[in-house]
């Protein structure tokens, strides 16, 4: 089984990689687990106009180390074999698109993100992957 998980650094989205890991392990298979995590690049727009692209890079890349950081953790402590994808834009789109590719059977993630309040006032990112996504979306709080 192909398992997406997308990650944020938040309690929630740690407890869907704890979810998956546990469903990787009870199935016995050769699982195949990918960590997504996704940067909202609006924010991003003004920071191009000042900051070179390597320096947004380094930047992204040290906050996808750090958001990623718990999860990898635990995937590594339960000896499953992973691996992650750092992308750009707007979050809940990218990770549809993600699921969406064709390479994976299954989508395990967090009831709420980082956002938490906004999620009342905008929708969440989770309600929009369990909309559009095509493989099975397990959500876990």
């Amino acid at each position: 089984m192909r398992i997406l998980i997308p990650v944020d650094g938040s309690k929630s989205s740690l407890n869907a990689v704890k979810y998956a890991a546990k469903l990787a392990i009870s199935l016995r298979t050769n699982d195949s687990i990918t960590l997504v995590n996704v940067h909202d690049d609006h924010g991003l727009r003004r920071a191009k106009k000042i900051l070179s692209t390597a320096e947004i890079d380094d930047y992204l890349r040290a906050i996808s180390d750090e958001d990623l950081k718990a999860a990898r953790k635990h995937l590594t402590k339960e000896g499953l074999p992973f691996d992650a994808i750092v992308k750009q834009g707007h979050v809940s789109e990218e990770i549809v698109k993600t699921a969406n590719s064709g390479k994976f059977d299954i989508v395990v993630i967090g009831s709420k993100g980082r956002s938490g309040i906004m999620d009342l006032l905008i929708g969440s990112v989770t309600q929009k992957v369990v909309a559009s996504a095509k493989p099975p979306v397990v959500v876990v709080k």
